[in-house]
């Protein structure tokens, strides 16, 4: 016997062949893997309008007969891709919108701007916040809680970095007078809604905001919930109180929803965030600040190379300009406000 074969020397076998090999079968599949993606032609169009814990509601068909809201999941091939509110989005699988369906979320259409923050300044990792908004309405209270103009700079800047509108509304002018605290930005083209007796002006906000995409933003406490459930009636935010002991806000909205507000043949978005105490701004490229001043970042061509525009900085073409009366007290003003926002991310 051979001890190779386990056969005696008389014994007979067959010849070895390949095709006698058993072999194990894929447990994924059989059919080789490729690099290769579908296309996914036929993909619709959508807009994100939730997010919740790996689940989007996505709005699909708007301003169609056939608008509906159905819920989705991020397909893998988008790999560390996020998708945010207010994404436009194009979705695969069941789109019906009917219970228990789910479609997939194939492809981010190019958005047109993204508002983004980081946990702080020295952390240059983003977290973005929503996209394709083209309007920031920040929201401020007069007093409880005081207001915050260091945070208020700091939503200014990520609005110009994103190149995004700011808007600035005062709420509970009832219990102060805001005018110390606008003065501020007194040097900043920014268009003001003031309450009045304690009423927001909800007519007047509603009909800038409409033909826009606007998110909100503001610390927590200011009304914002209760601006956003004014102005979107339907949209039940949760409404928090003022802490009477810290004088801070409670956090009463956990997540980003958009809501759609309407008004005639006219309509727009609205996006409610969380009330936030921190805004970061490590992500922030300065020089996306100075253009948002066309007026001094012209003047800045002539400043020389590296000039940080900051009252130490030595033959600063703006500052000289300014010293000189050129600009008037609006170009004085202008400067502070630009000073104090380049000032917010040196420090």
């Amino acid at each position: 016997m051979s001890w190779l074969t386990g056969l005696d020397e008389d014994d007979e076998y067959e010849e070895y062949d390949e095709s006698a090999v058993r072999t194990r079968p894929n447990p994924k599949g059989n059919r080789p893997r490729t690099k290769t993606r579908p296309g996914h032609a036929e993909a619709i169009p959508g807009r994100v309008t939730t997010m919740d814990r790996g689940r989007y509601g996505v709005l699909v068909g708007e301003g169609t007969p056939d608008e509906h809201e159905l819920t989705a999941t991020k397909a893998r091939e988008l790999g560390r891709n996020s998708v945010v509110t207010n994404d436009v989005v194009e979705l695969v699988g069941d789109t019906s919108g009917a219970e228990g369906s789910l479609s997939r979320i194939v492809r981010i259409l190019p958005r047109t701007t993204l508002l983004r923050r980081s946990a702080d300044d020295t952390d240059a990792v983003e977290r973005v916040i929503v996209a394709n908004a083209d309007q920031m309405l920040i929201v401020v209270a007069a007093a409880n809680p005081e207001p915050r103009t260091r945070l208020v700079d700091r939503y200014l800047v990520a609005a110009f970095d994103a190149g995004i509108t700011p808007l600035l509304c005062i709420t509970k002018t009832d219990l102060a007078d805001p005018e110390d605290f606008l003065r501020n930005f007194a040097g900043l083209d920014i268009e003001v809604f003031r309450s009045a007796e304690g009423a927001v002006p909800v007519d007047e906000i509603r009909s800038r905001l409409l033909g826009h995409t606007t998110v909100t933003v503001g610390h927590s406490g200011v009304g914002k919930s209760t601006l956003v459930n004014a102005l979107v009636p339907g949209a039940h935010r949760a409404i928090g109180r003022v802490n009477t002991v810290t004088g801070r806000g409670r956090h009463t909205s956990s997540s980003t929803l958009s809501f759609r507000m309407r008004e005639g043949e006219e309509s727009g978005w609205i996006i409610d965030t969380p009330g936030v105490r921190s805004f970061g701004l490590g992500h922030v490229d300065v020089a996306n600040v100075l253009k948002s001043f066309p007026d001094l970042d012209a003047i800045a061509e002539d400043c020389p190379r590296g000039c940080t525009h900051m009252p130490d900085a030595p033959d600063c073409a703006i500052m000289e300009r300014v010293a000189e009366g050129e600009l008037g007290d609006v170009g004085r003003a202008r400067l502070d406000s630009l000073q104090r926002l380049l000032g917010t991310l040196r420090s």
